[in-house]
């Protein structure tokens, strides 16, 4: 429900869009501006960085190189995590109300009134018991719910009046019963008459999950079949039925039979084993595996990989079309979520008026977007606009992890050739774990710079943009390894050093030749470089305490991209 709320807010917001495209807004807008400021503003569009949503392909989601393909021999079959010592824990004394009296079993008999017995009587290998001045009475293969109605039957077919009777099981016969067939461990395994062939399957530490079948595993009495099991029927329904087990029973797991592997778009990639039926009816479709698989949303082809008469085979299919297409044992299924989706929705941040998100056309600019935004000039900073992109952040991960990994890489392998040296590496190792653990739990934030000196780039917007449009600020803020971390007012011709100074000055950690302005459209400029204006960050960056000159540069450069991916100032 939630979903098709969302869905049916976003279309409304949609079509408020096209309105609005369509029809001059009242309040003021980006669009309202005066000519020249939007001449001033808006450049040519830009070569941004691509998206994960691969619009040429018609692919919308991420592109399956992002999420990476197992092999098929890291792939496990469907149900082998039923044998994991899940049904050999806990034991029962098998004793329910179906279960089937067998010989040698103990039944207790009280009966008073006409007549008096009081004795604990086996069941006889004929399957009777016997009951003094009554005679034999047939229990075997009776159930445990029906055995003192058959016990009270007898008795007072002898004492029709004043008799009582009461019957109990004292206990059930083990039973020993051999498992055998392509499981881990054969062998000969005890329980008793009423344990499940989980059980017994489980005590052989399961199915080999190379050879053996989870869908073909036969229950064998006196060299006949009398049972025939699918444990996917169990997973997928909770079914398993079969008769009460008796003492000398086999268990046989059959050989695998054809497997098809899934993966892609669904809740876990499997083996997935075809039953003999879909074998001999010719089923052995696209259909079976839909069946048994969970797929994502959004899914809808299918690419199959095989090998046919004529060799090597390939197709990439419409979901409907999979389900009729014919497979073959040994083949690979990857669903894709594969759609062409014709709108994107964009966030907006900040001081604005009217609605925050918007659903839009795909081939949408920045430019196109603002015009339609109605704001208060007056409290809205339209110069210093910038955007947050989800693949810019990938991407500054990803570089800050490169660069994170390259300094491992240098400094913590290199070898010492004396006892002083070896010291030293010890403390730069130190300090260079510290350093790496700390920069790697950062997050950039995907800060796209889209305004410079007045000047929007029209750049097409991505699915999942969020605008920031600023408020216009009068203060300054000064952050990083000051003394005392604050904002104060701007004041026009103050320079960073005045505003350090007011802060109490570096800290005995900082790096004074490194302190850094942050724009509010997302610029990180040297201090040295540019004049301060109203709502600049000034970010002073720590200092490395290494001697190694080489080092300390290294992780200097880190931590300029950390300011400059974060606008933050980590921590040493």
């Amino acid at each position: 429900m939630t979903t098709t709320l969302m869905k049916t807010a976003y279309a409304c917001l949609a079509l408020s869009f096209a309105i609005s495209v369509l029809q001059p807004l009242q309040a003021q807008s980006f669009g309202d501006l005066a000519a020249e400021l939007q001449a001033r503003q808006v450049a040519p569009p830009a070569n941004e960085t691509p998206s994960n949503t691969n619009w040429q392909q018609g692919t919308y989601g991420p592109v399956m190189p992002n999420k990476p393909m197992l092999n098929p021999a890291d792939i496990k079959p469907f149900g082998s995590e039923l044998f994991s010592g899940g049904f050999r824990g806990i034991r029962a004394d098998g004793l329910n109300p179906e279960y089937k009296i067998l010989p040698g079993d103990q039944i207790t008999l009280r009966v008073w009134g006409a007549v008096d017995i009081d004795r604990i009587m086996p069941v006889d290998a004929q399957g009777n018991i016997f009951i003094p001045t009554i005679g034999p009475v047939q229990v075997m293969g009776a159930s445990h719910s029906q055995l003192d109605g058959i016990v009270r039957g007898a008795v007072r077919k002898v004492y029709s009046d004043n008799v009582s009777v009461y019957t109990n099981l004292q206990g059930v016969q083990p039973v020993a019963v051999f498992v055998t067939g392509f499981v881990n461990k054969p062998g000969r395994y005890a329980g008793v008459p009423s344990d499940s062939v989980l059980y017994f399957i489980d005590q052989a530490s399961g199915v080999d999950d190379q050879l053996g079948s989870y869908r073909r595993i036969r229950l064998i009495r006196q060299n006949q079949t009398i049972a025939e099991l699918d444990l996917y029927q169990f997973i997928l329904h909770g079914q398993l039925l079969h008769d009460q087990l008796q003492n000398g029973d086999t268990i046989i797991v059959e050989n695998r039979g054809p497997v098809v592997t899934v993966q892609g778009d669904v809740g876990r990639p499997y083996h997935y084993e075809l039953h003999p039926q879909q074998l001999s009816s010719n089923a052995l479709s696209g259909a079976a595996i839909t069946e048994l698989t969970q797929l994502n949303a959004g899914v809808s082809h299918a690419l199959v990989r095989g090998t046919r008469a004529s060799g090597p085979f390939a197709n990439y299919l419409a979901l409907t079309d999979f389900a009729t297409t014919p497979l073959n044992n040994g083949d690979e299924v990857l669903f894709i979520a594969d759609q062409h989706e014709n709108h994107i929705v964009v966030q907006l941040e900040g001081e604005f008026l009217g609605q925050s998100h918007f659903v839009l056309p795909r081939n949408v600019t920045l430019q196109q977007l603002l015009n339609i935004i109605p704001i208060e000039p007056m409290l809205t900073d339209f110069e210093n606009i910038s955007l947050r992109r989800n693949s810019v952040a990938e991407r500054q991960k990803q570089s800050l992890d490169d660069s994170l990994r390259r300094l491992e890489t240098t400094y913590l392998g290199a070898p010492s050739s004396t006892a002083e040296e070896s010291a030293i590496r010890i403390r730069e190792a130190e300090l260079i774990s510290q350093f790496v653990a700390k920069a790697r739990q950062v997050e950039p934030n995907g800060r796209l710079v889209v305004a410079h000196e007045g000047e929007i780039v029209d750049i097409r917007l991505q699915d999942g943009d969020i605008i920031t449009i600023p408020p216009r600020t009068d203060a300054i803020l000064i952050s990083g390894e000051v003394y005392i971390p604050q904002s104060v007012v701007f004041v026009p011709g103050k320079t960073a050093m005045d505003y350090i100074q007011g802060a109490g000055g570096f800290s005995q950690h900082a790096d004074k030749k490194r302190v850094l302005v942050v724009r509010q459209n997302g610029e990180v400029r040297n201090a040295s470089d540019v004049t301060l204006r109203p709502g600049d960050e000034i970010l002073i960056l720590p200092a490395v305490s290494t001697k190694n000159l080489q080092l300390a540069s290294t992780m200097t450069q880190i931590l300029y991209q950390i300011a400059v991916a974060t606008k933050v100032a980590l921590d040493l």
